[in-house]
């Protein structure tokens, strides 16, 4: 493993997935487990991908964590499918950690009215501070569904409605999630961007060769919504973790 800093971004490059999401999920266990002895609770947003697949497989099972005082978000969702679709990010993450963890709240982007849905959950988001996101970057550079058309540093919103860029929806074929592009969802309701960027500590676990482009542009490139992983950056406490795959 070796460290480097861009801008106020720490890059941590690991041999392989494994002991990259090892680290990830390592690192957001201690990060919790000191929001926890410092506030008496804990507020996080989880990403739903496979490259969260050993993050959150560690994390689950790191012990000590008070998983009863910890209240959970995730960052995006699908619109269009059906309440028990396995495609859903809600069921991926009660797959892999919500079921596994006895939370104190689990908040899911869920219902009928997409609209409604965002307004609920960005009065949900805003009634105290987040103290960490777990997430990763999309093939194009997006962070959460923020896709370079819709990405907006500024969004006035912390949660809305968007169209999926093609490349994204591309990459959930990619990823094994969908059989073929037609059967990707076009819309989506995902955390904005200064949601996002909110969060006292990023986690970012970023996984795999087609994830490599997105790296390269995320730490040399100009800080622009072209690559919206790029405004990471700026934050004053993240961390990615990447295998050698995704950064040679």
């Amino acid at each position: 493993m070796f460290r480097k800093t861009i801008d106020q971004l720490v890059l941590e490059v690991h041999q392989d997935r494994c002991s990259a999401g090892r680290a990830a999920g390592m690192a957001a266990a201690e990060k919790l487990k000191t929001v926890l002895a410092e506030k008496g609770k804990a507020r996080v947003i989880f990403a739903a991908a496979p490259s969260q697949n050993e993050t959150l497989e560690t994390l689950a099972h790191v012990s000590g964590i008070e998983w009863n005082k910890v209240t959970a978000f995730h960052m995006d969702e699908y619109i269009g499918l059906a309440d028990d679709a396995p495609e859903r990010f809600s069921f991926y993450l009660q797959t892999h950690i919500f079921n596994k963890c006895p939370f104190a709240e689990i908040h899911l982007l869920s219902g009928n009215n997409p609209q409604l849905i965002c307004n609920e959950y960005a009065q949900k988001l805003a009634m105290e501070p987040i103290d960490l996101i777990c997430m990763g970057i999309g093939e194009n550079g997006h962070i959460a569904f923020n896709d370079p058309p819709v990405a907006d540093f500024n969004d006035l919103q912390l949660v809305k409605i968007v169209e999926l860029d093609q490349s994204c929806r591309q990459q959930q074929v990619h990823d094994g999630c969908f059989p073929d592009l037609d059967a990707v969802p076009k819309r989506a309701v995902t955390l904005t961007i200064p949601a996002l960027m909110s969060g006292d500590c990023l986690i970012c676990t970023v996984l795999g060769q087609r994830k490599g482009a997105a790296v390269r542009r995320m730490i040399a490139g100009n800080i622009s919504t072209e690559c919206p992983a790029t405004i990471l950056r700026t934050h004053k406490n993240c961390t990615v973790f990447v295998d050698r795959d995704c950064y040679e």
